[in-house]
């Protein structure tokens, strides 16, 4: 079979649907490929350079299977030869008028953005991919239009101070966003319904704003769903004090299916900073901001700049498309079991059912649900009979009886002991009180390198040991051996676990 790569039909777009790269990985799977003239050179990829890869120039339309980024247009849809497969981002979530128009075609179309979230369909999530460059696009938008640093510095001209980014929606694209800003120097916060995404947020090193409602779960399929009242409540009063604060407002809050909710209000817009700016990332579906206007930058009356740009990925469209041809790769891995350049549609598959637009000219939209679960499976619930007992911390008194216990204990040795044993004695219970106050206030950080000096420690007792071995009796031999083997494993582990943790710092 033959795999042809369309050049894209809609106007601005410069991603393309296959690489040289990913070329030669379709041809691995005994695919023909055949590219149309210059459907790579908006994205930096020649003719020459597919041609290289194994591929001809030639009409891609005609081929057995079409891949492409945006819906191919209506000129290109009527080249598509009947029985054909037809892969790309068909929107049918959103455009029920294309699946319309495809039911009436006699070939098969797969929409690669209803790929499923579940774990084996990641590599083919083509959404994903997408919207992690969209993220770092939507902080390099941001910060061309902000026009100041995003670090905080100290100048002999003054101090200025760190931009404040806030980021409404921690999903892929939010992550993304936050990471690049935190990169930046910024100050960033973030808020998300899904309580789970609270670490992540905190690892990328953004601040987790929290809104404490009975609506907040830990969410079942991945993706945030729409809240109630009490919760957009209390939402709105978040984002309309961190709006009057925030320096960059980036937000990308999506319901699957569903128009974009709106989170940040025209009274909020209002009452941000002149110079503020504001990246809707939800703008083709809609929008987060009121005032915001699909693919265009507009600048309200106080000052504050929204862009609403829908091509953020394909503002860096070698990337993109190396990313989205991956994914296209993966998907033909999928359906190409025996690596025979013959395309299988598994109907009972649910990642390549949940594609399926249009299957033989038959209308397949929309696929039935795919069970996911995001979340883990609850633990059962613990008996009481079985729950450890909780170790009570001892009392005052019997603290009090210990230390009691010890000095009469100390008293005794002292008393009976020989006289050349007394120093040695008083010099142990000194190292025992200094040694307990001196390590038990060491933050645990510095734990690895007091290991370190404890083994100088161990290595004097392996050579006080040795001069011991053999100048007495046999107890003291004994002793004298037990101790240079307790002390050699405390040497030598030792610095096996220092070396382990320092390893983990080299970037090599």
């Amino acid at each position: 079979m033959i795999v042809g790569v369309l050049k894209e039909a809609r106007d601005g777009e410069k991603r393309v649907a296959a690489t040289p790269a990913t070329i030669e990985q379709v041809r691995k799977l005994g695919y023909e490929v055949v590219v149309d003239p210059g459907a790579g050179a908006a994205a930096g990829f020649t003719d020459s350079a597919y041609e290289a890869a194994g591929a001809r120039i030639g009409d891609a339309v005609a081929a057995d299977v079409v891949l492409g980024v945006n819906a191919p247009g209506p000129g290109q849809l009527d080249g598509v030869r009947p029985e054909a497969t037809v892969i790309a981002l068909f929107a049918p979530a959103f455009d029920p008028a294309m699946v319309e128009d495809l039911g009436r075609r006699p070939f098969t179309a797969l929409s690669v953005d209803a790929v499923p979230r579940i774990s084996r369909a990641q590599s083919m999530d083509v959404l994903s991919s997408m919207a992690n460059i969209a993220g770092y696009r939507a902080v390099v938008e941001a910060a061309h239009e902000f026009g100041r640093f995003f670090t905080g510095q100290v100048t002999a001209a003054g101090k200025v101070p760190p931009a404040r980014v806030l980021v409404a929606g921690a999903g892929v694209a939010g992550l993304a966003a936050i990471g690049t800003a935190g990169s930046l120097g910024a100050v960033v916060r973030a808020t998300d319904p899904r309580p789970e995404v609270a670490d992540q947020v905190r690892s990328l090193g953004g601040e987790y704003l929290s809104i404490a409602s009975a609506e907040v779960e830990v969410s079942k399929t991945g993706y945030a769903k729409e809240m109630g009242d009490d919760y957009k409540a209390r939402e709105a009063e978040l984002y309309a004090a961190q709006c009057r604060e925030a320096d960059i407002v980036i937000t990308t809050a999506l319901i699957p299916g569903r128009p974009a909710p709106v989170l940040i209000t025209a009274e909020m817009v209002a009452g941000m900073k002149p110079g503020s700016v504001v990246v809707d990332m939800a703008a083709a579906n809609g929008g987060n901001v009121v005032g915001t206007v699909k693919g265009a930058r507009t600048v309200t009356e106080n000052g504050v700049t929204i862009l609403g740009y829908t091509d953020l990925a394909g503002r860096l469209p070698a990337q993109a498309s190396q990313l989205y041809g991956t994914n296209l790769v993966n998907l033909l891995k999928l359906m190409t079991p025996d690596k025979d350049g013959r395309l299988v549609l598994d109907w009972d598959d649910p990642v390549q059912r949940s594609i399926t637009v249009v299957r033989d000219g038959a209308s397949a939209w929309p696929p039935p649900p795919v069970q996911v679960s995001a979340a883990p499976a609850p633990a059962p619930p613990v008996p009481a009979a079985t729950e450890p007992a909780v170790r009570k911390p001892p009392t005052a008194g019997r603290r009090f009886g210990a230390v009691a216990l010890a000095a009469l204990l100390l008293f005794l040795a002292a008393g009976f002991a020989p006289a050349a044993l007394l120093p040695h004695l008083t010099v142990f219970v000194l190292a025992i009180v200094i040694g307990y106050y001196v390590i038990g206030h060491v933050h645990h950080a510095l734990h690895t390198p007091l290991m370190s000096v404890t083994n100088a420690i161990s290595g004097i007792i392996v050579v006080g040991a040795l001069l011991q071995i053999g100048h007495g009796s046999t107890v003291v031999t004994v002793l004298s051996a037990v101790a240079i083997l307790l002390a050699s494993i405390n040497v030598f582990g030792g610095f096996a676990v220092t070396r382990r943790m320092l390893a983990m710092f080299n970037r090599s």
